[in-house]
């Protein structure tokens, strides 16, 4: 039998074996500043990485206000993930009151951006960002983008987990190329005049300009800004002169507004979508391929005439 001396000694050297409990803390710190962001970091750094996710899964990254844990967890970052494209308007304050030595990137740097859609959200709000639509994501090759910027930054921080966070990137970017497809097909299905969608906010340019299909909300890129009554209105009058199929609410957005629309025009409201954030685990959209692949099924299953 062991000593007790001989037993906290045989203890102590396992704890300091690669694979113990320490391992963990070996991870590399990693911070990135939404849910669907979150995902995909994580998919790529695998096991390699401590990942926190400032915006949690159905929180709405415009309108988030950071918290002290927030400051605190970018101040221990070394490698600190943002959509940019002036999604996250409170991110640069953030990095600013952390006083984060961490390297800050942008998912969607080289992505071709769209424009801001005028209309309903260009009217002067302090919310707008600037011009741009930054919901890039709902096109799918953008996120292959995304992977690739977000590999090489994970490289750049830790060179030894280079062979698996190029594997792990690739491995996703075959996932994405099928689900691309997927949504195409699924799309194919709905018969062209059907192929409009009512939402509550303006963050699905990128999924129509990818799919073809055509979206139609109240509100701009932002979720800060209210829809006017007359955005509302002239809303109403176009399904009902369309004879538009359905209409859907988002999870990050109050329902109420959409149920208006739809009681006052006749649609049915179609579904839930996810836009900006991701469910909770146990929803139907956990992921960024599972949110995608959950919205084009209910897109496809309200707009699509039933047999």
């Amino acid at each position: 039998m062991l000593s007790r001396r001989a037993l906290l000694a045989t203890v102590f050297a396992m704890s300091t074996l690669p694979g113990a409990a320490g391992a963990q803390e070996a991870r590399l710190p990693v911070v990135a500043s939404f849910s669907i962001i979150g995902d995909i970091v994580q998919r790529i750094g695998g096991d390699r990485i401590a990942l926190t996710t400032l915006v949690k899964p159905g929180g709405d990254a415009h309108v988030y206000a950071p918290t002290p844990a927030d400051a605190k967890a970018v101040g221990e970052a070394r490698l600190v993930v943002a959509n940019g494209l002036k999604f996250e308007g409170w991110m640069r304050r953030l990095q600013q009151s952390s006083a984060s030595k961490a390297t800050f990137i942008e998912a969607a740097k080289g992505v071709k951006a769209l424009e801001e859609k005028k209309g309903a959200h260009a009217h002067g709000h302090s919310h707008s960002h600037g011009g741009v639509d930054p919901h890039a994501w709902q096109s799918v090759q953008n996120v292959k983008i995304y992977a690739a910027n977000i590999r090489d930054a994970l490289v750049a921080a830790d060179p030894a987990g280079k062979a698996g966070f190029e594997a792990n990137a690739a491995a996703y970017v075959a996932e994405l190329d099928a689900l691309d497809a997927e949504i195409k097909a699924a799309v194919a299905t709905i018969p062209a005049d059907r192929r409009k969608v009512i939402t509550s906010h303006d963050a699905f340019g990128y999924f129509q300009h990818a799919y073809g299909l055509q979206f139609i909300a109240p509100r701009g890129v932002s979720t800060a800004s209210e829809a006017s009554a007359q955005d509302i209105a002239r809303i109403i009058q176009q399904i009902r002169r369309e004879k538009t199929a359905a209409v859907f609410v988002e999870n990050i957005s109050d329902p109420r507004q959409i149920e208006q629309i739809a009681k006052e025009s006749g649609a049915k409201v179609g579904g839930r979508l996810f836009s900006d954030a991701l469910s909770a685990t146990d929803g139907p959209a956990p992921t960024y391929i599972q949110m995608m692949r959950h919205n084009i099924k209910v897109i496809a299953g309200a707009l699509t005439p039933q047999s």
